[in-house]
Formats: structure tokens, sequence, C-alpha cells
């Protein structure tokens, strides 16, 4: 098994250059050290991306030998991966022997199904969809990848040519935006990328993801215009289709590039770029019928690095997203040095308890894990402050980077770590005021379930071995059976009865807890 050998992913694409230099561990976990990005618009040329022009590819020979030196000093292999813009190029073998000669690097020009599966794999190890029939899109700016995947089986994946800077060139260069320009874009749209979202109709999704800067910054400024604020970490930030098209409306509203810039929340190094590529979107958004977009943080790059340690060994597999989330969870355990043995003792506990009251609470498998790992993590704060622990481990869950949860999933981890001891949740409180209604029941229940558990093990020396609990009349019966080898588990009892209001506020019925 190869483990912390950097890999310098690089994505060699028609708008932009990407860099991130990272290492999947033991776990499975990647962990970036550097990221980098530079616009270098190789496919800038007009009509057909047939031709690199000399300035883009002096353009793109200099981003990459930066991006080389930078490898070099991180002591990172380097692979990069080029696509749309290079492979349709008549004159690419031009480019890929100056990268080489200038720079040392090899780069590989992938065919647009080969781009699509290595952006569905790093989507699969950013989000927890390995469950799901998940439908991804990435937007670049020459082509459009579509993938359609569920538990590892590919139901479809495709490859077209429409993207920001193809159709910016064929519609909206050097004029001003009208209403005819952009109806003869959206008439091409249907027609080359119709007949595929029929196949996608017709086999049915159950999460849209979009991944890459166009879909990005629509999102971003869907976001800020309902929240006015956009969390640092983006990955797994959810709008609805409503927020989204309406952000559309504005892009598509305005005159001219200059305008759209001028946008609340606009990359600005896309403003002329965006209006087509938010038309791709539109086009999917309306014809599919999509209700909430969700964003990607990992796509092509992530994907690399990930392909390139499965081609070096066949000992690493990356194969269920549950196991990458508890391995995340792990690894910040790890990094905080919270008391394992205990943490998954209450871990087991709830788990426990949650399962014996689902036909009361009415939550699944994804609730169920969003316990576990609060569960896991409850306990994170007392690095810094063991009196106020619980608002500590909700800073440190809710800031911290964990793959394979979404920012949401996030936020509910930190907000149940954080009721695991002293007050309940109040309307007074920001962390959970911010939650919607449905978020706020996930909490109550989870959190009450969490406090109970960690009263169970309230001397954190194990000493109830198992629970059991029924309902009965309306009252749930939980008894402890405590392991015979060690102390009687009375301080856990009480421990257990301290902590209980919040779940019976929560299911609205009496828990009785007792000694088997």
């Amino acid at each position: 098994m190869i483990v912390n050998n950097k890999i310098a992913a690089i994505d060699v694409g028609t708008n932009s250059f990407h860099m991130v230099v990272a290492n999947v561990d033991s776990n499975g976990l990647i962990n970036i050290t550097a990221r980098e990005k530079e616009v270098v618009r190789l496919g800038s040329s007009s009509g057909d991306m047939k031709f690199l022009k000399s300035d883009a590819i002096s353009r793109g020979v200099q981003t990459l030998s930066r991006f080389a030196k930078i490898a070099k000093a991180e002591k990172a292999e380097i692979r990069a991966v080029a696509t749309s813009a290079i492979r349709e190029a008549e004159n690419k073998a031009e480019f890929v022997n100056k990268v080489y000669e200038k720079t040392g690097i090899e780069v590989e020009v992938v065919s647009g199904l080969e781009e699509a599966r290595l952006i569905n794999i790093g989507v699969m190890h950013a989000l927890p969809i390995f469950r799901k029939k998940a439908l991804v899109i990435d937007i670049g700016g020459g082509s459009t990848e579509t993938i359609l995947s569920e538990k590892g089986e590919t139901h479809l994946i495709n490859s077209i040519k429409l993207g920001a800077i193809r159709l910016t060139k064929r519609y909206f260069e050097n004029i001003t935006i009208d209403s005819d320009s952009i109806s003869k874009c959206q008439d091409y749209i249907k027609g080359e990328w119709q007949p595929l979202l029929e196949k996608v109709k017709e086999i049915g999704f159950d999460i849209f993801i979009g991944t890459s800067g166009t879909i990005q910054t629509i999102v971003s400024m869907a976001y800020l215009e309902r929240k006015n604020y956009l969390p640092e970490i983006t990955n797994g930030l959810t709008v609805s289709s409503k927020d989204f098209l309406n952000t559309i409306d504005k892009i598509k509203s305005a005159k001219t590039a200059n305008e759209i810039s001028k946008l609340n929340g606009i990359d600005t190094s896309r403003s002329d770029i965006l209006l087509a590529g938010s038309l791709i979107n539109e086009f999917a958004i309306k014809y599919l019928g999509i209700k909430k977009i969700v964003i990607s943080a990992y796509a092509l790059r992530e994907g690399i690095v990930f392909e390139t340690v499965q081609k070096r060994t066949t000992i690493l597999k990356f194969q269920h997203l549950a196991d990458l989330r508890y391995q995340s969870v792990l690894n910040v355990i790890k990094k905080y040095n919270v008391d394992l043995i205990h943490s998954e003792h209450v871990r087991k506990i709830c788990s426990d308890i949650f399962n014996d009251l689902k036909d009361i609470h009415k939550f699944g498998i994804e609730e169920e894990e969003i316990l576990e790992s609060a569960a896991l993590l409850h306990d994170i704060g007392i690095q810094i402050s063991l009196d106020s622990h619980h608002r500590h481990s909700y800073y440190i869950i809710k800031n911290c980077i964990l793959p394979g949860f979404t920012n949401d999933e996030q936020e509910l981890i930190a907000n149940i770590s954080r009721y695991h001891r002293k007050s309940m949740p109040k309307e007074i409180h920001e962390n959970y005021t911010i939650l919607s209604n449905k978020e706020k029941r996930i909490v109550w229940v989870l959190g009450g379930i969490l406090r109970i558990a960690e009263g169970i093990d309230r001397r954190q020396i194990q000493s109830v071995g198992h629970v059991k609990c029924k309902v009965i009349n309306n009252k749930a019966m939980i008894k402890l059976s405590s392991s015979s080898s060690l102390a009687n588990p009375d301080i856990e009892l009480w421990g257990a009865n301290r902590r209980k209001e919040m779940l019976e506020i929560a299911l609205d019925m009496k828990i009785e807890i007792d000694i088997a």
C-alpha cells in the first residue's frame, strides 16, 4: 500500500487550469496540501475549437511551468490531464511537446468519456451518494459531461460539445446581449442535448450534483441572495431550483458582460462566459424537473488523485461511501486526541437506542449515520476547554474538513454534538435558529439520544454492556445490562436519567431508565 506519496493533479481545462497537490492516506482520505488556479482560456479561438492560438499555448506553458515548480517544492509526482480544448485541437501535438520541453510535464489528452469517469470518481469521494442514483453534470469551457451512476455502477456516461466558452464564441462574443441571441443559444442547446437528457429521464435519478466553476458561481450567487453570507466550505452547498433559476434570470437580463460582472457573488473572471454556461444549466434544470442543486467541491482533479492511487495498488479500494465517512470522522478524532474507546461505546449505545425507537422517530439510515458521527465527535472540544467543550465541539466540527459529508450534514453533526450536555436547544442559540424545522427535529431527537448515551457511559469505564429499549403504552422503557466484570452501573443510571428530558420532549413520551 502506498501512503503519504504526494500527487500533483492538474486539470488542463478549456477555460482554466487547476492543480491540487494531495495524497491519499491508508484510510482512503484525500489530504490536500496545495491548490492553484489560473484562467488561461486555451479555447479562445473563434468557431469550433479546432486550433490553439500561439498566445494561448504560451499562457498554458507558462502556467504549467509555475505549477511544476510548486509540485517540485512539494515533492509531488505530477499527473496532468487535458480535456476538450486540447483533444479537439489539430495542433495539440505542438502544445503537448512544448509543455514537455519547457516543464517536463507529460500531458495526457483524455477522451470525453474518460474525463467524465474521472469527474465521477472525484464526486463519489466528496458526497454521500454511493447508495443513491446520482446525476452528475460538469459544465466546462468546451464540453459538458453527464454521468448517471448508482452503487459504483454507471447507468449513463456522456461528453457533449456544449461548453461555456464554446457557446459564448458562437452566440455572445462582441455583441450586446439580446433576447434573440439568447433564444438561438437555447435552441442550439436543446437540439444538441435533449436526446441524451431524455435517456436520463427514462432511467431516473435521486439527486442532482453540479461541479466546476459555472454552476458553483450560480449556486453561490443564489445562496447569497437568500442567506446574505456564503459558508467557507461549499462542498454540499444546496439551493432550490427556484432560487437557481431566479439567479439565471438576472444573468439573462444583463445587456453586457460588464453588467453581469457587477452582480452580487459572481466570479468576475468568468463574467463574459457565465451567460452561456447558465443557459446550459437552465435547460437541464427545466427539462429534467430538478428540484435541488447540490455542489461537489471535488471533480476532475480530485478524481485524478484517486485514480492514480488506484492504478498503483490493488489493495486500496474506495467502494463504499459510508466507509469513507467513517474514516473521515476517525481522521478528525485522531487529530484532536479524542478518547476513541469512550466515543465508540457511546456510538454503539446511540445506535441501539436509535434502532429500538425507529417506529417512533421514523428516521432512516442517513440520520443514523449523522447520529453515529456526532457520537464519535461529541467530545472533540475537550482539547480546548473541559467546561465548555460542547460549544467548542460545535465550532470544530462545523469548520473542520469532513470529506463525504455535505455542508448541511456537517452543520447537523455539529449541532447534535453541541447539545450532548448542558442546555437543550433554544431559539436564542444562533447555531440552532439557522436550521430548518425538519433539521431542528433531527437535532432534538438525535441530540436527545446522544445525551442519554453519554450519561450511560458517564464514568467512561463502559460499565453498561448492552442497552435495550421497548415502547409500552406510550412510554419508552430503557434497560441497562451491566458488564459483570466492571463496576455496578448505578452512577450511569443516575447520569442517564438526568439527561432524558430532551428526548422525552422530542418524542412527546415519558422515558423510564432502569438496570435490567
